[in-house]
């Protein structure tokens, strides 16, 4: 689980929009519905790089 507190500041790397966790918390997804993106979670750390991103599940 991402503290609170840095879920706030973190932002998507490509449209800068805010980020949420998924439910399972392995994975972070951009709130902009136009680009979606989705993030792995590894070891609690974020892993913010497009590259490793996925699209909209």
């Amino acid at each position: 689980m991402i503290e609170p507190s840095l879920l706030e500041i973190l932002a998507c790397p490509k449209c800068h929009a805010p980020l949420r966790e998924e439910a399972d918390a392995t994975k972070l997804a951009c709130t902009d519905p136009a680009c979606g993106l989705v993030y792995p979670v590894r070891d609690g750390i974020p892993v913010l790089l497009i590259d490793e991103a996925t699209g909209p599940e």
